[in-house]
């Protein structure tokens, strides 16, 4: 088990991973740094407990819309019909051949 540290708000924290997740981790938590630098702009030093719960609230709401545009995305896939397969369009252009010999020879 890796263990990574990474600074939100100007504060350290030593966070354990699985071996491999380390730079993955790494960008997460700049992410959410990024986040709470933005509450910080906007309400000022609040509290660390109270800026990480509304940055994870956020977070929270841009996976929610993520989650909604996805289902949609399936929806709209599922509604589809799938495209035929290489077999069909095998039978379907050997019946427009064998109608294209009646017609020739008629």
């Amino acid at each position: 088990m890796a263990k990574v540290s990474v600074t939100i708000n100007k504060r350290k924290y030593e966070i354990a991973c699985d071996d491999g997740q380390e730079a993955h981790l790494v960008r997460l938590s700049q992410y959410v740094d990024r986040r709470v630098d933005e509450l910080v702009a906007a309400v000022g030093q609040v509290g660390d407990a109270r800026l990480l719960v509304m940055a994870s609230l956020l977070v929270a709401d841009e996976l929610s819309e993520v989650y909604t545009e996805l289902d949609g995305l399936r929806d709209d896939q599922r509604g589809r019909t799938p495209p035929p397969a290489a077999s069909d369009l095998d039978r379907l252009a050997q019946r427009i051949e064998k109608i294209a010999e009646r017609l020739e020879t008629s």
